[in-house]
């Protein structure tokens, strides 16, 4: 249905979590909680790495550019969150809201991609061995970092051009950050064109990529169940499990958030989704890689053991 009065939009504000105003000083101390393990975690994935040669593969290069790719996500989205609810401001320009858009859909678009090259990083160690260092060089390992990084920002280049095109007629955003689907809902037109656009641009990121995983993880554990001993398929399927719960939440909460009916949207669905993706995702990287990934506890103890001998 078109809108009218459309005015010149040069600000929006933010209804953020008023939903919640008798417990917003409970949210931000739960979040600012979350925030700093989530910056401290990703902080040591990154510096264990750097730091340990033994980590010096091609999986833990992957799992760095995720990393640091994660903590800027996370900066991009939450410090001004946390602002909002001690009472700063709720207002943020159109500039400043297109490129909240753009970063975030940027760093977003980069880590599912990222995912799916980590994938195919698993599928030739354990599917095609004797080739491993020959297809997964360091060369090749740039080059697909680098890709990955320039398709994503490309793509959100595109899709914030896009969405801040349109003329606007409301400026009261009914969520805590600048994202795709409250923005466009304060558009003066029904955006047919940008509603097309983010389904062939979830199509590409979410659905694709997943597909991809899927296919490759078929032929990864149809190879693992192969293998002779009992012990050796534990130790192969240990070096995937990680990342399938990664690929497992993260994905999950992107379809969800990107794929669900908009009239099944409801305010307090869309914050809560968008939660779990913004503050609760980004920590699962470094939770689940240190938890579950038994190089990179040995790697932690030996530059723990050599702080404390020091």
């Amino acid at each position: 249905m078109k809108k009218t009065n459309c005015t010149h939009v040069r600000e929006f504000v933010f209804q953020g979590f008023s939903n919640f105003q008798e417990h917003q000083l409970t949210l931000f101390v739960v979040f600012f909680v979350l925030y700093i393990l989530t910056l401290a975690g990703n902080v040591i994935i990154v510096t264990i790495i750097r730091i340990d040669h033994h980590l010096h593969t091609p999986m833990y290069f992957f799992l760095s550019v995720l990393s640091t790719s994660e903590t800027f996500y996370s900066l991009v989205i939450i410090p001004r969150m946390l602002g909002s609810l001690v009472g700063l401001s709720q207002t943020i320009s159109l500039e400043c809201c297109g490129t909240q858009l753009f970063f975030f859909l940027g760093f977003a678009i980069t880590n599912c991609l990222l995912l799916a090259v980590m994938g195919y990083d698993r599928y030739v160690a354990i599917c095609n061995p004797l080739r491993y260092s020959v297809i997964m060089n360091w060369r090749v390992c740039v080059i697909l970092a680098s890709s990955v990084g320039a398709t994503g920002f490309l793509l959100s280049l595109i899709q914030a051009v896009a969405i801040f095109r349109l003329p606007f007629c409301n400026t009261l955003i009914e969520h805590f950050f600048c994202d795709v689907r409250p923005i466009l809902d304060l558009a003066c037109t029904v955006p047919v064109i940008n509603d097309i656009l983010t389904l062939a641009l979830s199509l590409m990121v979410i659905t694709a990529p997943a597909t991809f995983l899927f296919v490759s993880y078929v032929l990864i554990i149809s190879t693992i169940l192969k293998i002779a001993s009992a012990e050796g398929r534990r130790k192969t399927f240990a070096t995937c499990a990680s990342h399938l719960t990664v690929v497992v939440i993260h994905y999950g909460c992107a379809s969800i958030a990107y794929f669900k009916p908009k009239s099944e949207n409801t305010r307090d669905q869309d914050q809560l989704i968008s939660v779990t993706y913004t503050v609760i995702t980004p920590l699962l990287n470094p939770v689940v890689y240190s938890l579950r990934n038994k190089e990179v506890q040995d790697a932690l103890r030996k530059v723990l053991g050599k702080k404390s001998l020091s």
